[in-house]
């Protein structure tokens, strides 16, 4: 993905106005004739929320300092996301939006306050709802770029809008992210995958883990998305244990399941759906003690297989191949990144009713995702399953 040169940036506009933004703008330090001798500007991205939107936007950092590299990038992340951008080189710091923000009005005024007083000179929101908005209303930024919304875009100096259809394999929720710097008008060709960055003790500790648990390593490993988010996002379970069934029978897999703790209940369901030899290969208790320790495992495996959601995010971060069922209220032009009908592929409803989804909204499906995963057929599920395990003969019988 390649952008205009940044000579009619707004950057640079903001560096000619104020000569002591200087280093960082341009690329060009004073012994090069570059302008200023102060150091280097500050911008603060902003995504809030899930893990999946984190790791997407921080291309967004990764962009930015890769063109600047003596720019401050900051980066407005909730807690419980950072272990998916930590020791990640492109962010010089990570501003934690505490839980207690939203119902604290003063601990939020204090942050608020925090934010002013750090003066940042650009501020990106690639998260785009009321919180965010006020940070970037509170932040004094000379630029600063957010959606393009009726209600909302006047607090912004450059409104981007949405893409309508991704123009490559990364994705709308990719290409919008990037699109978000097109008002800087970067230099550079834009890097459009991220990456997740582990540690090699982590790896090691990781692989130990498996060891203790007498996973066979000269058998195909699968980790399991066997449960999404939530009921709306999750794959039917006896659906789901079919599926399971045909992929052990045809590879002779092991397979870790990924849930979180309060879902273990359906977890365990769902290995009593399996059949007996289906169950003799599921290690329903090796889980990661941290998300950190889960991306660790997953990168252990062959490949990741399930429902849509983080899991498959930090999966193709990591370069592991995946097989995504998505649910039918995601838009799986958003989210189906980097499919290449090898490494990476998916099924969703879509494909087996496109007229049904001809004039809809997607969100307005989510009270009915149950029912319509029912159409979703698990033979269907398993057609496009086998046709990914084509391009795996070491894990294919």
């Amino acid at each position: 993905m390649k952008v205009k040169s940044n000579k009619n940036s707004p950057l640079e506009e903001v560096r000619k106005k104020n000569p002591l933004l200087g280093r960082g703008w341009g690329g060009s330090s004073p012994s090069s004739g570059g302008v200023g001798e102060a150091s280097a500007s500050k911008i603060l991205i902003i995504q809030q929320k899930m893990i999946g939107d984190v790791l997407v936007s921080s291309l967004i950092c990764e962009n930015l300092k890769l063109n600047y590299p003596e720019t401050e990038v900051h980066y407005v992340v909730n807690r419980f996301t950072i272990p998916v951008i930590e020791n990640n080189p492109y962010i010089d710091e990570i501003v934690v939006f505490e839980e207690e923000y939203r119902s604290n009005k003063f601990a939020f005024y204090k942050f608020l306050k925090h934010i002013r007083q750090s003066n940042y000179d650009v501020v990106i929101d690639a998260y785009g709802k009321l919180e965010s908005n006020l940070i970037t209303l509170c932040s004094g930024a000379k630029i600063k770029i957010g959606w393009e919304k009726s209600l909302t875009k006047f607090i912004y100096t450059h409104p981007v809008g949405r893409l309508k259809q991704p123009q490559s394999e990364a994705g709308l929720a990719i290409e919008d992210r990037l699109n978000l710097l097109s008002p800087l008008q970067l230099d550079r060709e834009m890097v459009s995958r991220p990456k997740i960055h582990l540690t090699i003790e982590e790896l090691a500790k990781a692989k130990l883990k498996l060891q203790k648990f007498s996973v066979d390593f000269s058998k195909p490993i699968f980790m399991i998305g066997i449960l999404g988010s939530e009921s709306s996002k999750t794959y039917p379970l006896q659906k789901m244990a079919k599926v399971l069934d045909y992929l052990v029978e045809k590879t002779d897999g092991q397979l870790l399941f990924n849930y979180m703790l309060k879902q273990r209940k359906k977890a365990v369901e769902a290995y009593k759906l399996c059949k007996p030899s289906t169950q003799n290969k599921i290690h329903v208790d090796l889980l990661g003690n941290s998300l950190r320790e889960f991306m660790a495992l997953t990168y252990q495996c062959d490949a990741l297989l399930g429902n849509e959601g983080g899991a498959v995010n930090m999966a193709k971060a990591l370069f592991i191949p995946t097989f995504t069922i998505f649910s039918p209220w995601i838009n799986p032009l958003a989210w189906a990144s980097f499919e290449d009908g090898k490494h990476h592929m998916s099924i969703h409803l879509k494909e087996l009713k496109p007229s049904f989804y001809s004039n809809v909204n997607f969100k307005e499906l989510k009270p009915k995702s149950e029912r319509l995963y029912y159409q979703l057929d698990e033979g269907k599920v398993i057609k496009s399953l086998s046709d990914f395990l084509k391009f795996y003969k070491s894990i294919s019988k």
